[in-house]
């Protein structure tokens, strides 16, 4: 399955978390490029926007291939697996690991402004990205939402390689399409425009306030 775009991506996956509306779930994007996808998401479920804010460890040379992840409340993950595979430590890169979480800091305060992160105490999170590929980033993201009091995690996402959710800690998965030749998330995107941050902020303050949201489900929002 390929999606036209993000906003193709977010109808097509929030039809399939229509069962969740009557739980009244907060939607949880991963900036950049998840919050347009979690917006129409929220705007399909009748719920609450919100972000949470992660960042890729990369590889040394190669800083698309994730060998971790940091999140916000001074969350961690590592992937072992390509650890070994590289050769490599943790402590290899642990500068790399500086720089992510002050980035997270930076962005954390940039997207949210003086806007106070949604309330997730006793409330199910579904967190949303546009797609998973090692997966280090979404089990961030997961321990980051489980420390803010969620009771229930849901982890949605139009395109991942298999099994791809097992390596979560998340109480459920959805995944529109499984693709066995998957080498990265844009290649199931027709188009896959970078997302800036005045975009996510946009989406966010239209929640907020209570206006329309910008390119997400307009009829479906009250």
């Amino acid at each position: 399955m390929r999606f036209a775009d993000r906003a193709e991506a977010g109808r097509a996956l929030a039809r399939a978390l229509l069962p969740l509306r009557p739980y009244a779930p907060v939607v949880l994007g991963l900036p950049r490029g998840g919050v347009p996808v979690a917006a129409e998401v929220a705007a399909h479920l009748e719920a609450d926007l919100d972000v949470v804010v992660v960042r890729k460890v990369g590889a040394p040379g190669n800083a698309e291939l994730a060998v971790g992840a940091v999140g916000e409340q001074g969350v961690t993950v590592r992937v072992d697996a390509v650890l070994a595979d590289l050769g490599i430590a943790w402590e290899d890169v642990a500068d790399t690991v500086r720089r992510e979480r002050a980035a997270v800091r930076a962005r954390s305060a940039a997207l949210r402004g003086d806007t106070e992160p949604v309330d997730l105490a006793h409330r199910m999170a579904v967190l949303v990205d546009d797609g998973v590929a090692t997966g280090a980033t979404m089990a961030a993201a997961v321990r980051v939402v489980r420390g803010r009091g969620a009771t229930g995690v849901v982890v949605a996402t139009p395109v991942a390689p298999p099994g791809a959710g097992e390596r979560l800690g998340t109480d459920a998965f959805i995944c529109l399409s499984s693709p066995r030749r998957f080498t990265s998330v844009g290649q199931w995107y027709a188009d896959f425009t970078q997302v800036g941050d005045a975009e996510v902020r946009a989406l966010l303050e239209a929640w907020a306030t209570g206006s329309t949201a910008p390119a997400a489900g307009r009829a479906a929002r009250p």
